[in-house]
């Protein structure tokens, strides 16, 4: 693998770039950030999507496929994490002595560019806490260049390039990703067990956040969960800065209304703002605690903070509102790790609705064994469940699982192969009182949509 020095060398205006994977939700923000720095970009996905199309259509050359051919004369190329030395771009860029570089490693340099750089990581919440922070650095005029892995409406699009001196950057630990960053702000949301096909254990997660946590330089933040057991062992020792609902915390909630989207953010003991969110659930007081405190410790205006957060109405797939069926509301969400699912499933059950109906796709064959049990023990909480089959992503299913087996020891719960047929049996079943959320990191969303067009 290359080094960050010498990836510098060709990030340069006029450079051909060529990034594999380009479709990703990381890449292809990167892509459209690096030809505004400049540089001649083409890329490259497995599939056509509506990130392809995008790019496309913002005049990007993107080849569906992979073939040696489609990195003829390029100067480097950027990777994402799914992409491996057996890919017929990569082994011909090394047989031709192009240098191959990470993801990562783009963000990296680019983030060196800026004063401050805001690095929201953590097992969930990652996507929501960006845009929370992102929302409260536009309202205070901070004009922040961000990346997200997902949509935000106030950007129209996942990603931002600003003038002004604070990157907020979504940080990823899958395949050590977040190491290549140069935070002054980290926060660590929570920690978890995920990503088991990459890392051994949780332990092998720890220490993998203990090292991000330890990139922030003197008179930099670490910002943390002071109420979750796994992110206080990884960081034993550090100095840090928490915040959580439990008594002790940095950064605090106090006159939390019943529906929990109305509370004062205390730091210790003094008044920092006061804050209505116009989300549902538990976990959403942890991102805007921990959004608040990224403001704070960066010097933004309390006001600033208390507006941003109070416009900020959800990012996209992040029990996003899709639209109506037969009197069913239907939601979206990314949700695909059973802690996630349980935060979903708590927003959910507080939204009033009278009977709850989760579409659920699986994400990856590895997940999907390792976590099955917590699969099972959470959506056995809602009234009933459709599955359908797992989503490979980048995997081949060498385990031999199915959703079918999940299906089977989720009580009244039913199993269909196809989304077609998801979204015919949501449809049969669809009535007035239903909440019906389309849930994984795959393609479900598109079996709501199809709920929508009929």
């Amino acid at each position: 693998m290359n080094t960050s020095k010498n990836i510098r060398d060709y990030l340069v205006p006029g450079n051909h770039i060529h990034l594999i994977g380009i479709g990703g939700v990381s890449m292809r923000p990167l892509g459209l950030v690096l030809r505004g720095m400049g540089m001649e970009i083409t890329g490259s996905d497995m599939n056509s999507s509506v990130s392809t199309n995008e790019l496309i259509n913002k005049g990007i050359q993107v080849y569906i496929g992979h073939s040696a051919k489609n990195v003829e004369g390029v100067d480097a190329i950027i990777r994402t994490a799914a992409a491996h030395n057996d890919n017929p771009e990569i082994a011909a860029a090394r047989a031709h002595g192009i240098p191959v570089f990470e993801r990562a490693q783009a963000w990296g340099v680019i983030m060196q560019a800026y004063k401050n750089a805001v690095c929201i990581s953590g097992t969930h919440g990652k996507t929501t806490t960006t845009s929370m922070v992102t929302h409260i650095f536009m309202e205070a005029q901070r004009d922040p260049t961000v990346m997200i892995g997902g949509y935000l409406p106030l950007l129209h699009a996942g990603h931002r390039v600003g003038c002004g001196d604070t990157i907020i950057m979504e940080s990823c630990e899958y395949c050590n990703s977040f190491l290549n960053f140069f935070p002054t702000v980290a926060v660590i949301n929570n920690i978890e067990a995920d990503h088991l096909d990459f890392f051994k254990d949780l332990a092998d997660i720890q220490a993998s956040f203990r090292k991000f946590a330890e990139l922030v330089p003197q008179g930099g933040y670490v910002i943390a969960n002071g109420d979750d057991p796994n992110t206080r062992k990884a960081l034993e020792g550090m100095d840090y800065l928490t915040f959580g609902v439990a008594p002790g915390n940095d950064y605090s909630p106090r006159n939390l209304s019943a529906d929990e989207r109305s509370f004062d953010v205390y730091f210790r003991d003094t008044f920092y703002t006061h804050i209505d969110l116009q989300i549902f659930g538990h976990h959403n007081i942890y991102n805007a605690l921990a959004a608040c405190a990224s403001a704070h410790v960066l010097g933004v205006d309390a006001g600033a903070a208390a507006r941003g957060l109070a416009s900020f109405t959800g990012a996209g797939r992040r029990m996003e509102y899709k639209g109506t069926c037969n009197g069913a509301d239907i939601y979206d969400d990314y949700a695909h790790h059973p802690g996630e699912l349980h935060a979903l499933i708590d927003a959910a059950k507080s939204m009033g609705y009278r009977r709850i109906v989760i579409a659920f796709q699986p994400h990856t064959y590895t997940r999907t064994k390792a976590l099955f049990s917590d699969f099972v023990n959470e959506l056995k909480n809602v009234d009933h469940v459709v599955f359908t089959e797992i989503y490979a992503a980048r995997e081949q299913n060498t385990i031999g699982i199915s959703s079918a087996d999940l299906a089977k020891q989720v009580p009244g719960s039913v199993y269909f192969e196809t989304l077609p047929e998801v979204s015919h049996y949501l449809r049969s079943i669809a009535c007035p009182g239903d909440l019906m959320i389309t849930v994984g990191a795959g393609d479900i969303y598109k079996a709501g949509e199809a709920l929508i067009r009929k």
